[in-house]
């Protein structure tokens, strides 16, 4: 079981993406903005991040760099689940510092997969 730090604004999303991390044994965190997620962030050291990109105020690529720069959080791997689906957007996803990137709404068993993959598990 890992701890999840959810970054989602969208209230269906989180609860979507709550019950599925959940039902496969995850405890999940969640915040609704990228300012608020990085404090979460740091503050409870959650062993993953799931990343929305569109956010209000800071998105999600500028969340990510600023967690994979951030020496309290550089070592916690960051997944973008995103609508975003072209590869420009994961490819710059990725340059952000995010370890894997997977469009909404990802399948339960490739995104459970996934993580597994980011935890070592």
């Amino acid at each position: 079981m890992a701890r999840i730090l959810l970054i989602e604004d969208s209230p269906t999303d989180t609860a979507v993406l709550t019950q599925l991390l959940e039902r496969n044994g995850h405890d999940v965190l969640s915040s609704g903005s990228a300012e608020d997620g990085i404090e979460v962030c740091r503050r409870e050291k959650p062993d993953l991040v799931l990343m929305d990109v569109v956010l209000p105020g800071m998105n999600g690529f500028q969340a990510t760099r600023a967690l994979s720069r951030d020496a309290d959080t550089k070592s916690i791997p960051v997944l973008i689940v995103s609508t975003k689906g072209m590869e420009t957007d994961k490819a710059w996803g990725l340059r952000q510092g995010a370890k894997d990137y997977i469009v909404k709404p990802p399948r339960e068993d490739e995104l459970v997969a996934r993580i597994n993959a980011l935890l070592g598990g």
